[in-house]
C-alpha cells in the first residue's frame, strides 16, 4: 500500500488524532494545528478571528515552511476559518475534509468548485443540543417568555400580554429533515407536537419515516405544509435554493400567530421580510441562533433590538456534553479512501452540499 501524506491543520482533541494515525501505517500524518492562524488573521474580517482564534494565536512556522506542507499533502483536514488559498497552494491535494456539518463554510475559498474530492460531518455534529436550542425557541415565545424584557424594563408588569399557548397538539414543520431535522422532530413529538417536515429527498411510499414525523414531503410542498404549522424549524443546508427560501411569500402562508427558530444559516431567510412579519403582528416571534454575515459582523440593528426575536451567536451546538461524532465519519472516509472506495459526505458542488 503507498503512502498517504495526510496534513491536519484543524484542532482535533489528542485522542482523535491518534485514531486516525492508527487506521493505518501508510498515513504519514503531520500536524499543524493552528499555523495559519497568523494568515487567518490577514485574510479574514477582524470578527471572524476574533471570535475563532485564540486571542494570542498568531501561527507558526514561516510563508515558506507553510507553503511547504500544503505542497506536499495529499489529504488535508480542516476546520473553520480556513486558508482561503488553499487549492492554489495544494497541487497534490485529492481530497480535503472538514469538521463542520455546513458545506456554505466553504464557499468563500478556492476549494469551492474545484476538481478536489470535498466531504464534511453532515449528519455526525452536535444534533441533539440543536434540537434541545429549537424547543427552547419555541417554547420561550409559546410561554410569552420574551415578554419579560419589554416588562423589565419598564418595572412594571403587563399581564395581558403574555398569551402562553400549549404547544401539545400543534403542529411543528421541520425544513430539512436530516441529522438536525430529525433529532427536532423527534423532540417535538415526544412533546406531544404533531410534526411534518421536508427533505430534498422524501421517502418513498412505504418507506418507514424518521422517528416522530407523520410526513415528510418535498421542498415544492413547503407553502402548504407552512399553512398548518404553528412552529416552523429550519434546519437545512443553505444552497443557491435554500436562499432566502424564507421570504415575505413564504411568511404570509404561514398561521397567524406562528413561531420561527433558524438554526442552520442566516441567508435562508429574507430578515427585513420577517422583521416585517412581526412588525405587523403576524408572527408572534423568530429564534435565531444564525443571521446574514454572523462571520463577519454582529447582527443588523432591526434584529437585534426586535423584541420578538431571540438571537443568539450560533452557540445551540455548544454544550457541557461533546457528542459532536466528526471522527467516525472521518475515521471511515480514511479508510474507504485507502481502499479507494467512494467517500461519504462528498459535497455536490452543484446541489450545495
Amino acid at each position: 500500500m503507498r503512502d498517504i501524506k495526510v496534513l491536519n491543520i484543524q484542532r482535533m482533541p489528542p485522542e482523535e488524532t491518534e485514531r486516525v494515525k492508527a487506521i493505518s501505517p501508510a498515513i504519514q500524518f503531520t500536524e499543524a494545528a493552528g499555523w495559519f492562524d497568523g494568515e487567518i488573521r490577514e485574510t479574514w474580517p477582524p470578527f471572524t478571528s476574533n471570535r475563532y482564534l485564540a486571542p494570542d494565536a498568531s501561527g507558526e512556522g514561516t510563508k515558506e515552511e507553510r507553503d511547504a506542507l500544503l505542497a506536499d499533502a495529499e489529504v488535508v483536514l480542516g476546520g473553520w476559518p480556513f486558508p482561503l488559498d488553499l487549492r492554489a497552494r495544494a497541487p497534490k491535494l485529492k481530497w480535503f475534509h472538514q469538521r463542520p456539518a455546513g458545506a456554505s463554510n466553504l464557499m468563500l475559498g478556492d476549494l469551492w468548485g474545484s476538481d478536489v474530492t470535498v466531504t464534511t460531518s453532515r449528519g455526525f455534529g452536535n444534533t441533539l443540543p440543536i434540537a434541545e436550542y429549537t424547543i427552547a425557541g419555541i417554547l420561550h415565545f409559546a410561554k410569552g417568555l420574551h415578554r419579560t424584557a419589554i416588562d423589565s424594563e419598564k418595572a412594571e408588569f403587563d399581564y395581558r400580554a403574555y398569551k402562553p399557548t400549549l404547544i401539545e397538539g400543534k403542529t411543528v414543520c421541520v425544513i430539512g429533515a436530516g441529522g438536525i431535522g430529525q433529532d427536532v422532530g423527534r423532540l417535538c413529538a415526544a412533546l406531544g407536537m404533531r410534526v411534518i417536515g421536508t427533505r430534498r429527498h422524501p421517502p418513498a411510499k412505504g418507506e418507514t419515516l424518521p422517528e416522530g414525523f407523520a410526513e415528510i414531503r418535498s421542498p415544492a410542498d413547503l407553502p402548504a405544509m407552512l399553512a398548518e404549522s404553528d412552529f416552523v424549524a429550519v434546519c437545512c443546508q443553505w444552497t443557491p435554493e435554500t436562499t432566502n427560501l424564507i421570504n415575505a411569500k413564504t411568511l404570509a402562508v404561514m398561521k397567524p400567530g406562528g413561531v420561527l427558530v433558524n438554526v442552520a444559516r442566516g441567508e435562508i431567510i429574507d430578515e427585513n421580510a420577517l422583521a416585517d412579519a412581526l412588525d405587523s403582528g403576524h408572527l408572534r416571534g423568530a429564534a435565531l441562533d444564525v443571521y446574514v454575515g454572523e462571520f463577519e459582523r454582529t447582527p443588523p440593528e432591526r434584529l437585534w433590538q426586535h423584541p420578538n426575536i431571540l438571537i443568539t451567536p450560533h452557540t445551540s451546538g455548544m454544550t457541557d456534553i461533546n457528542r459532536h461524532r466528526a471522527i467516525e465519519v472521518l475515521c471511515e472516509n480514511m479508510e474507504r479512501y485507502l481502499r479507494d472506495e467512494p467517500l461519504r459526505n462528498v459535497i455536490d458542488w452543484e446541489a450545495g452540499y
